[in-house]
């Protein structure tokens, strides 16, 4: 298996339905699980992340965009970004705006989103979840929130190199992390933000973020 496709025409690839798997700094493979994210949300979807959106709402990293969906369909602004063409692609058949834009580019809205999302793992994004927090900051409202979904007590903060395996063909490498609940106060506060709350629901976590001093 040779290297024929950059990170973003992997996600290109096993967003339209390929066979996808995730190789982890270690050279572990796990599925990835697309399928999860081209259905409709789940009943712990909707707890963690649409129905606590009840004012403008921008979801980072949206994917086929289930979740931007659904909060647009409960008569919420919503917006999805995402690098991968075929993800807002599919975000846009399902009736929801969304662009094909880096979080780290300039962002309609800047300053006047009251909810961000970090969903499906997203808080991993460039590998650096002290800047993506901090640049996600920046694009809320002072009175913002980010609810980012985080891994399980104990999992502690990883940052490595992974690559997409997407019907035999491996992708580039591109940086990622994975940041624990048991680590998430101190990533929060490295980005200016403290954790409000956190929630467990059906084996997922997530974290409630808002400025210091909010």
């Amino acid at each position: 298996m040779s290297i024929a496709f950059d990170a973003v025409s992997a996600y290109d690839a096993a967003f339209s339905g390929k066979s996808a798997h995730v190789i982890d700094g270690r050279g572990r493979a796990e599925p990835f699980d697309v399928g999860q994210w081209t259905a409709a949300p789940d009943w712990v979807d909707r707890e963690l992340f649409v129905e606590p959106c009840d004012a403008p709402t921008i979801d980072v990293g949206c994917g086929p965009g289930r979740l931007v969906a659904a909060i647009s369909a409960r008569g919420i602004p919503a917006m999805g970004i995402d690098v991968s063409a075929e993800a807002i692609r599919q975000t846009r058949v399902r009736g929801a705006w969304a662009l094909r834009r880096d979080v780290f580019a300039t962002v309609p809205g800047e300053g006047r989103w009251r909810h961000a999302l970090l969903a499906d793992g997203n808080l991993g994004i460039g590998g650096d979840p002290v800047k993506l927090l901090s640049r996600v900051r920046d694009v809320l409202s002072p009175a913002g929130r980010i609810i980012a979904e985080v891994a399980d007590d104990g999992a502690g903060f990883v940052q490595e190199r992974r690559r997409l395996r997407v019907d035999g063909r491996v992708s580039a490498q591109f940086a990622w992390a994975v940041v624990g609940l048991d680590r998430i106060e101190d990533i929060a506060e490295g980005a200016g933000l403290r954790v409000i709350g956190t929630r467990t629901l059906g084996g997922r976590h997530t974290a409630t973020m808002a400025r210091i001093g909010s």
